[in-house]
């Protein structure tokens, strides 16, 4: 059963002082890399002028005591991710607070200090430093002393007459009707009622916030006292993400953090493998792929930028991979999946790479931040899933062969995402914009894809003809000035179209009041009537990456999809 959390508690708890504690625990981690560095420079330079049986040994031991070094590094990560949990989900339990209590102003209601509830001049008691029950209820239609609450939290609430005890549910008296109207009547009941269930709400995200924390910190005490595993462990050859997850969940907290020490690159490539443990394991390998780059150099000042962001805490990010090779790749989520009610998946288009990952990354933040507004009483993430070699010319864009090449690695890792989420299944949004519509296309194309619901973005076409061939509820928008959707196939040749997607801010301001293309490169034009998905609006002046603007309707309507609000979604 969770712990109550006093109203007094949380309404004075400093969430600020948790996220500084989580801060701390990371950059505790950070000093632990630049000593397992600086142990393994030591390592290297004894080499060249100590050899035979002692040195081999003494490298060795070397070697494992920089092992150690990572493992810690991997349990102050795991505490870090604890706390930082706690720190966001205090935040969104202050932020319930903070509703009911403006809700209670507007009512006209006081709250006091220790949460009891009034109104004109009547308290309603048994909110005072406990979490209040939800058998408060409004008083039947009975005399003055009619009964507010089942059991324990009952109020009287209407005027006038002594008659029955409203903590015995007697019968009222002659002194008139709980639903006269005076002050304290059926409408202030409810009033009070609903403030009574909202503080309920805060505190019960609260308490399980607190348990949860200490639980997972108790936890990470517990394994701290035990020695490195000495088996050799590997995870199962050609397994499904549900097989590894079975895999990881046999192995002991001990084995774990050593696997995640050891193998970081095969730990953080595993679909199947939990969201906290591939964020330790690619942290350990972005600290390497850093070293290894020249500093200074354009991968060096990617993946810096990227070890940036994923040092602050607003709110903490999961690096779920990480690629330096070619234009570089890397998959990041703003919040945990796998605590998640609302996980959206982000595929960003043509261009992307790991040097311009800050952008990308910006605009699926900033859908889970207005989806954490419209739904504060649910937990949404944001994954940025840059996880394929995105074209980085038109003509490249033109072809589908890299959204093929994408498609099976995102189908993957969507299934991992089932498979490694705790509770309830989440409900899953899979959105493709440009280019990554037409991966999202291709991926969805196929039965089985684990997404609920299927949005597409300024899309150049994705992979069929009609909605229909794809698997999920499938969304669609495409801005007037988006000149994407003024791009025709063949015959009028890929050349025109070269100069338009050049030019692309340019015609799509010349063209926002022409037709759209009926067929486009890859498709028909999901954002037509013909094509048979839900379209929904966006901003006229968007173009082609405007989508995003916190002053339009896009990005209310893609918050609105990601939590499920298919009701509110605004149409064209």
């Amino acid at each position: 059963m969770t712990a109550a959390v006093s109203y007094a508690r949380l309404a004075a708890a400093d969430v600020g002082r948790w996220e500084s504690a989580a801060a701390a625990w990371r950059a505790l981690a950070a000093v632990g890399g630049v000593r397992s560095r600086e142990l393994a420079a030591e390592t290297t330079g004894l080499r060249p002028a100590w050899s035979g049986s002692a040195a081999d040994a003494a490298a060795g031991r070397l070697r494992t005591a920089g092992h150690l070094v990572d493992a810690a590094r991997v349990a102050w990560w795991e505490a870090d991710q604890a706390v930082s949990v706690f720190a966001a989900e205090l935040s969104r339990a202050r932020r319930l607070l903070d509703a009911a209590l403006a809700a209670a102003a507007r009512a006209g209601l006081t709250v006091g200090p220790n949460g009891e509830v009034s109104a004109a001049a009547r308290t309603i008691p048994g909110l005072s430093g406990i979490a209040p029950s939800r058998n408060h209820a409004p008083p039947g239609p009975a005399g003055a002393g009619g009964r507010a609450g089942g059991s324990g939290t009952a109020a009287h609430v209407g005027s006038g007459g002594s008659g029955g005890s409203g903590g015995s549910g007697g019968s009222g008296g002659s002194g008139g009707s709980a639903a006269s109207g005076g002050p304290g009547g059926v409408g202030a009941a409810v009033a009070v009622d609903g403030v009574v269930v909202a503080i309920e709400a805060a505190l019960a995200v609260a308490a399980r916030a607190d348990a949860d924390a200490a639980a997972r910190l108790a936890a990470l005490a517990d394994t701290l006292v035990h020695a490195a595993p000495g088996t050799h462990l590997t995870p199962p050859c050609n397994a499904t993400p549900a097989e590894i997850r079975a895999w990881w969940a046999g192995l002991s907290p001990v084995e774990r953090r050593w696997l995640t020490a050891t193998h970081p690159a095969t730990v953080g490539a595993l679909d199947g493998v939990p969201a906290a443990a591939r964020d330790q394991a690619n942290r350990l390998l972005l600290d390497r792929h850093r070293a290894e780059a020249p500093a200074g150099g354009d991968r060096w000042e990617a993946l810096d930028a990227l070890a940036d962001r994923l040092a602050g805490d607003a709110p903490r990010a999961y690096l779920l991979g990480v690629d330096p090779a070619g234009d570089g790749r890397a998959v990041v989520a703003v919040g945990d999946p796998d605590s998640a009610d609302h996980v959206l998946t982000h595929v960003p288009g043509m261009t992307a790479d790991l040097a311009g990952l800050g952008p990308e990354l910006g605009r699926a933040e900033r859908v889970a931040v207005r989806a954490g507004e419209l739904a504060p009483g649910a937990r949404t993430a944001a994954v940025l899933w840059l996880g394929y070699d995105a074209p980085d010319f038109v003509f490249e864009a033109s072809s589908a062969r890299q959204a093929e090449a994408g498609a099976e690695g995102l189908r993957r890792f969507q299934d991992g995402l089932r498979a490694t989420h705790e509770g309830p299944p989440a409900h899953h949004t899979l959105l493709g914009h440009s280019y990554g519509s037409l991966v999202v296309g291709t991926a969805a194309a196929r039965p089985g894809l684990a997404a609920d619901d299927i949005v597409l973005v300024g899309s150049p076409g994705a992979g069929v003809q009609t909605a229909g061939e794809l698997h999920g509820q499938v969304w669609a928008t495409s801005s007037r000035s988006d000149a994407i959707q003024y791009a025709a196939p063949a015959p009028r040749s890929l050349p025109a179209d070269l100069l338009v997607a050049a030019n692309v801010p340019v015609v799509g301001q010349m063209l926002a009041f022409g037709r759209p293309e009926d067929d486009l490169w890859h498709g028909r034009n999901p954002a037509g009537e013909e094509f048979g998905a839900r379209r929904f609006a966006s901003q006229a002046s968007a173009g082609h990456v405007g989508y995003w603007a916190t002053d339009g309707p896009a990005l209310d309507n893609l918050a609105r999809i990601t939590v499920g609000d298919a009701a509110g979604v605004t149409r064209p």
